[in-house]
């Protein structure tokens, strides 16, 4: 696997990370109500909380993932395989919610192959 692959899939895991922040762990900040475009009053209903902190959890394993198929166990066809469904979903979400939430992933993502 090539080092430009690598450092892109480790970029790419770097913000899903942050995301999984966001999510689990700030899910009621300023910064993650910017993020998803949604007030701190939304993100502090139970049922918004739960569902944030799940798919968090989601996105944190994704990055997991692509780290050990970057750095510990080197698999360009695990970064190709990871970083295709990271598109879908960023996809889906793009088309089911806001379009600005899949743009910063798909460019990395774009550029990890």
């Amino acid at each position: 696997m090539s080092v430009i692959t690598t450092v892109l899939a480790v970029l790419v895991a770097a913000e899903f990370l942050f995301i999984f922040y966001l999510e689990t762990v700030a899910t009621t900040s300023a910064r993650t109500a910017q993020t998803f475009n949604m007030t701190a009053d939304e993100l502090s209903r139970p049922s918004v909380s739960t569902l944030f902190k799940n798919q968090g959890v989601y996105n944190g394993v994704l990055a997991i993932l692509l780290l050990v198929a970057a750095l510990a166990v080197p698999s360009k066809a695990a970064v190709i395989a990871l970083s295709t469904s990271m598109v879908v979903v960023a996809a889906y979400g793009a088309a089911t919610s806001d379009p600005k939430i899949s743009s910063s992933r798909a460019f990395c993502l774009r550029f990890s192959w």
